[in-house]
């Protein structure tokens, strides 16, 4: 193996909470009438978190995951690994 290459280790536990929370705040875009994905795309591709309601906590819930392993986590899903 290549010794300037970083191997990044997923952690299932990380994984499970990543979804706890994407759930919580799905829920809570549809309860205030958002379209769910288009809020979390637009809070992706941006960055503010203005694009998720703070109703039910939702905002400051997905502030505790980093983009990054948020998009890790929808890749995964979506190319089902």
């Amino acid at each position: 193996m290549d010794q300037n290459t970083t191997v990044f280790i997923p952690q299932k536990e990380e994984s499970k909470r990543v979804k706890e929370i994407m759930d919580e705040v799905v829920l809570a875009l549809k309860d205030k009438g958002y379209e769910p994905i288009s809020q979390i795309i637009g809070y992706i591709l941006s960055g503010d978190p203005t694009y998720i309601t703070s109703h039910k906590e939702a905002r400051a819930l997905i502030c505790k995951i980093e983009r990054d392993d948020l998009l890790e986590e929808m890749i995964k899903k979506y190319l089902d690994v």
